[in-house]
C-alpha cells in the first residue's frame, strides 16, 4: 500500500540523485593540457602531451575524432614528402603497416589497387599517402591506445562565457552541458577557432586587402591570369568556371525573370579588396563502384531543380563532344574522383559547376551551433542533389548518367545510414591575428620565420569565393587561386600564439596567424598535425619551465622539437 511515508522516501532518493548528478556534472576536472577539438591537430598533440608525461584531455564537440582525415580527405594534400616528420610521419607510416594486413582488403585485391597524383606511393617508401577514412580512424586509435588520453565526444563549449580567465590566463573552459575542465595550457585545435574567439583573442576571417600585407594573391580575384616571381597563376577565369555563354538568368536572356539561384547581384568587387568571402566548403565523398558495398543517390526530400539548373546549361553550351568540353580533369563529370584503396574514392570538386556549395557558407565562421548545424545540412542537400542530378536526370548527357550512377556512398564507411559523414570541408573559417602573420611573402621566400616549429610545401590554393554575372551578362565564379613552384617554407611559433598580453596559456594550431592566401598553402591535414605536435610540445615545455607560451625560450623548443623528429628545415634530395 502507498504511503505518504514512502512517498517522503521517493522524494529524497529523487531529490539525492538529482543534486548528485548536478554536483557531478558540476565538479571541475584538472588536467595539465585541455585540448579542444579531436581533429589531426587535436590527436598529434594528445599523443604528444601523453608521451612527454603530461595529464591531457581532448574534448570533442561530435561523436567522431580525426576531422577531415577521417572524414573524406584520403587523398592527402602534401606539397612536398620530405618535410612531413613526427607524429604526423608516424600516422602515414601506420597507414601503409595498416594496408599491409591481409584483413584490411575487403573488396579489393591489393595488387589491383592503383594510387596516383602527387600522393603516389612510390617503390620502397616507408609511408602511405592515400586511406579509406574508416583506416585512418582505426590507425589513430591504435596509435593512441598505448597513451594516457582522456576522451570526451559530444560536449561543445559555451561559446557565450564558458572561458575563465584571471589576468592573461586561462583558468579554465565550460561546455554546454555544464561540465568544466581546468588546465595549465590550453590548445584549440578545432577548425573553427571557437576556443581562441571566445577567449577573446584577436582574429579575423575573409580575405584581406592585397594592400594590408603588400600581397598579390589576397581578396577578390576576378582577373584572368596573375603573375608573381615569373610564376603563372591560374586565376577564376580558367580552372573550376563555367563554358563560356552559360545565362544566368531564370529565363534566358530575360533579366527581369531575376537570377539563378546563387548567384549574387552585383559584380564581385574591385580585384584586390577585401571582404568577409569564404572560400567554397564541401563534403569530401566517400565514394564506391561495389555493389555490395554501394547505397545508390538519392534525390533529397527538399530537392529543386531550378538550383541545378547552371549545371545543365554548363552541359549545354558546350559546343561539339562533351568530352571536350574542358582540357582538364575529368572529360565527363566535375569531379576528381581520386581512388583510395577497397574500390572506394576521395571524391572533391571540379569545374564551374561541382560539389562546391560556393558562396553559401560566409555567415559560417560566426554563425551559432544551430545556425552551423542548418549550414552544413544544407550543405549535404545540395550535394546529394546534385549527385543525384548527375546521375539520374533526364537533362544531364547520358554518358554522364551512366558514368556517375555506377557509384555511390559506402555502407560501411560513416556513421549515418545514409553513407554521408558528418564532417563538412571547413576549408576555412577563422584565423587568428598575432604578433606574426604568415603571408604571402612567407609562402614564396620572401620573409623567412626565424622560430620555425614545421614546414608548409602545398602551394597557395583557395577555392571559388562566389558566383556573379560579368559584363557580358554571362555567369562566372570568383575567388579560384592556384599558385604553385615554391620551395617548402617555415611556420613561425609565434603564429600559433596569441598576440602578447592577449592570453599566456593558449596555443592555436589550426586557426593559425595567416592571411587568407597564406592559409589556403598551410591549410593541409598533415600539416595541422605537425602543429598539433609542436603545439603540445610548447605547452609541455612551458609548464616544466614555470613559463608562459610568449616566455618559453625557443632553442628548448627547437631542441626537443628535433629530437621527436620534426622537420624545421628543407634539404632538397
Amino acid at each position: 500500500m502507498f504511503s505518504v511515508k514512502n512517498y517522503q522516501v521517493i522524494v529524497f532518493t529523487l531529490i539525492f540523485f538529482s543534486t548528485f548528478h548536478l554536483d557531478a556534472k558540476s565538479q571541475t576536472r584538472e588536467y595539465d593540457i585541455v585540448i579542444y577539438g579531436g581533429t589531426s591537430a587535436g590527436i598529434a598533440a594528445a599523443i604528444q602531451s601523453s608521451r612527454m608525461g603530461k595529464s591531457v584531455i581532448m574534448i570533442e564537440p561530435s561523436s567522431r575524432i580525426g576531422g577531415l582525415t577521417t572524414g573524406g580527405l584520403g587523398q592527402t594534400d602534401i606539397g612536398n614528402k620530405q618535410v612531413i616528420g613526427g607524429i604526423s610521419r608516424e600516422f602515414y607510416q601506420n597507414i601503409k603497416r595498416y594496408y599491409e594486413r591481409p584483413e584490411s582488403w575487403k573488396w579489393q585485391n591489393p595488387q589491383e589497387y592503383r594510387d596516383g597524383g602527387q600522393t603516389r606511393t612510390a617503390e620502397g617508401e616507408d609511408a602511405m599517402w592515400t586511406f579509406e577514412p574508416s583506416a585512418a580512424l582505426k590507425v589513430y586509435e591504435e596509435m593512441m591506445a598505448p597513451e594516457k588520453i582522456e576522451v570526451v565526444y559530444k560536449q561543445r563549449l559555451n561559446r557565450k562565457n564558458g572561458v575563465k580567465k584571471q589576468g592573461q590566463k586561462i583558468v579554465e573552459i565550460e561546455m554546454e552541458t555544464g561540465e568544466k575542465y581546468r588546465g595549465k595550457m590550453f590548445i584549440d585545435a578545432t577548425y573553427e577557432g571557437d576556443l581562441m574567439a571566445t577567449a577573446g583573442v584577436t582574429y579575423t576571417y575573409g580575405r584581406e586587402s592585397n594592400k594590408q600585407y603588400g600581397e598579390t594573391l589576397n581578396g577578390v580575384q576576378a582577373n584572368d591570369i596573375g603573375m608573381t616571381l615569373k610564376r603563372t597563376i591560374s586565376l577564376n577565369s580558367y580552372h573550376h568556371n563555367f563554358i563560356d555563354g552559360v545565362d544566368p538568368y531564370v529565363v534566358k536572356g530575360d533579366p527581369s525573370s531575376g537570377l539563378l539561384p546563387f548567384i549574387i547581384e552585383g559584380g564581385p568587387g574591385i580585384d584586390g579588396s577585401g571582404d568577409k568571402g569564404i572560400q567554397a566548403y564541401c563534403f569530401r565523398m566517400t565514394l564506391t563502384d561495389h555493389p555490395e558495398n554501394r547505397i545508390p543517390f538519392k534525390k533529397p526530400d527538399d530537392y529543386n531543380e531550378l538550383e541545378y539548373e547552371l549545371l545543365f546549361r554548363n552541359y549545354e553550351a558546350a559546343e561539339g563532344p562533351i568530352e571536350e568540353m574542358y582540357s582538364y580533369g575529368d572529360p565527363l563529370v566535375p569531379w576528381i574522383n581520386s581512388k583510395m584503396p577497397n574500390r572506394k574514392t576521395d571524391t572533391n570538386n571540379q569545374k564551374g559547376f561541382s560539389t562546391d556549395f560556393i558562396g553559401q557558407n560566409w555567415d559560417y565562421p560566426e554563425a551559432s551551433y544551430e545556425e552551423r548545424e542548418k549550414i552544413i545540412e544544407r550543405h549535404r542537400s545540395y550535394q546529394q542533389g546534385l549527385m543525384w542530378t548527375l546521375a539520374y536526370h533526364p537533362r544531364m548527357p547520358k554518358k554522364v548518367r551512366d558514368k556517375v550512377s555506377n557509384w555511390g556512398t559506402c555502407k560501411d564507411e560513416y556513421e549515418r545510414e545514409d553513407g554521408w559523414q558528418q564532417q563538412l570541408y571547413i576549408r576555412e573559417a577563422r584565423r587568428m591575428v598575432s604578433d606574426y602573420v604568415m603571408t604571402q611573402h612567407n609562402c614564396e621566400g620572401l620573409e623567412v620565420a626565424e622560430d620555425p616549429i614545421s614546414l608548409a610545401a602545398y602551394g597557395m590554393d583557395s577555392h571559388q569565393v562566389q558566383r556573379y554575372v560579368d559584363a557580358n551578362g554571362y555567369v562566372q565564379n570568383e575567388g579560384n587561386v592556384e599558385a604553385h613552384g615554391f620551395p617548402p617554407y617555415p611556420i613561425s611559433y609565434h603564429s600559433i600564439i596569441p598576440k602578447k598580453g592577449e592570453c599566456s596559456n593558449l596555443l592555436v594550431p589550426v586557426c593559425v596567424s595567416s592571411t587568407h592566401i597564406a592559409f589556403g598553402s598551410i591549410r593541409m591535414e598533415p600539416v595541422f598535425m605537425i602543429l598539433g605536435q609542436s603545439a603540445a610540445t610548447a605547452a609541455a615545455l612551458a609548464i616544466e619551465n614555470g613559463t608562459d607560451v610568449h616566455s618559453l625560450d625557443y632553442n628548448k623548443l627547437k631542441t626537443r622539437l628535433l629530437k621527436d623528429k620534426q622537420i624545421l628545415a628543407h634539404e632538397p634530395k
